[in-house]
C-alpha cells in the first residue's frame, strides 16, 4: 500500500521468493494504481457502502478527535490516505485483500458538495438546501 497522506493512495500485490523483493514489486504495483479520494478536512464527506468479491465496508465521517475506528487492513488504508476520523466497519469477508479493494472502492465513490453541484449543474447552496 502506498499513500502520501493528503487524499492520494494505491494498493499493489508482489510475489516473490524472497520478502524484500515481494515488497518491492508490490509498492512498484501500488504506484501504478493511485486514486485520488476525496477527503473533508480530516474525515470522509459521506457515508458510502462497498464490496469488493465477499469483503463489505462501510464508511461513516466522524468528529474531530474521534480517530480512525476500523480494523487492520481498513485502518492502513484509511492512515495512508490521510483521514484521522472515521467510522468504519467491515463486514463479510474479512480476507485483508478484499478489503482492501473494497475500501479504496468506497473512497474513490467519495463526491464532495462541489463535484455534486456541478454534476446537478445547480448552486453550491442548493446542494445544501434543497
Amino acid at each position: 500500500m502506498v499513500g502520501d497522506e493528503k487524499g492520494v493512495v494505491g494498493y499493489g500485490l508482489g510475489k516473490a521468493k524472497e520478502v524484500t523483493d515481494a515488497i518491492a514489486k508490490a509498492i512498484d504495483d501500488a504506484k501504478k494504481n493511485l486514486v485520488k479520494v476525496t477527503v473533508h478536512k480530516t474525515t470522509v464527506p459521506h457515508e458510502q457502502d462497498a464490496a469488493f468479491g465477499g469483503a463489505k465496508v462501510f464508511l461513516k465521517p466522524a468528529a474531530p478527535g474521534t480517530g480512525v475506528i476500523a480494523g487492520g487492513a481498513m485502518r492502513a488504508v484509511l492512515e495512508s490516505v490521510g483521514i484521522h476520523d472515521v467510522l468504519a466497519k467491515s463486514k463479510g469477508s474479512s480476507n485483508p485483500h478484499n478489503v482492501v479493494k473494497a475500501t479504496i472502492t468506497a473512497l474513490a465513490m467519495m463526491r464532495d458538495a462541489v463535484a455534486v453541484a456541478n454534476q446537478r449543474g445547480v448552486d453550491l447552496n442548493k446542494v445544501f438546501n434543497g
